[in-house]
């Protein structure tokens, strides 16, 4: 069967459920596999080590820096947040560290270095109005069309929902935390 290849697609995992940055991340390794060149910018994630930063140290075989960003032939990983910004002490400073990871953001898709980037959390800087629904879209809408973006967070407007050309809403049906199970170890982070 032959298939039709279209540009870069916009792909959205969204919903109250878990699994919107592990469905990117497997997107990433698929990607990976087919020798792409991946940009992941996480931008609420603090500078804890999570797996794919470890996944990513193993194999690139290099420290991962302290600026949290692990850099391999294939992976960039960029830890830009300050961490959840309900636990927030200095929102300001969250403001400030998201629009440094969004310039970030613009700066890797149109740099041409990578086939496809992960914007993880993105859904979170609309919701606080950081930024605005309409430049977010407007950039995605100009970007280079021969990249795939990934977008990931919860409360995705309508708008940016009509933007993507792939869109999932993971639906929580039960979750260990609402017993008191805080998050674990290679499931959650």
């Amino acid at each position: 069967m032959d298939s039709i290849e279209k540009d870069g697609l916009i792909i959205l995992f969204t919903g109250n459920g878990k699994g919107k940055t592990t469905a990117a991340l497997g997107q990433m390794f698929r990607a990976i596999g087919h020798g792409m060149r991946v940009c992941v910018i996480q931008f609420i994630k603090g500078n804890w080590q999570t797996g794919e930063m470890l996944s990513a140290k193993s194999f690139s075989n290099q420290l991962i820096a302290e600026s949290s960003t692990a850099d391999c032939e294939q992976i960039v990983f960029k830890t830009m947040g300050e961490g959840f910004t309900w636990n927030s002490k200095d929102i300001n400073k969250d403001i400030e560290s998201a629009k440094i990871a969004w310039n970030a953001a613009i700066e890797a898709i149109n740099s041409n270095k990578f086939d496809m980037v992960i914007l993880d959390e993105l859904t979170y800087l609309i919701k606080y109005n950081i930024l605005t629904n309409e430049e977010v879209i407007e950039f995605l809408k100009g970007r280079p069309k021969n990249i795939h973006i990934i977008i990931t967070g919860r409360d995705a407007t309508r708008e940016l929902i009509e933007a993507c050309d792939l869109v999932t809403e993971m639906k929580e049906i039960k979750h260990p935390f609402k017993s008191g199970v805080m998050a674990i170890k290679g499931i959650e982070y």
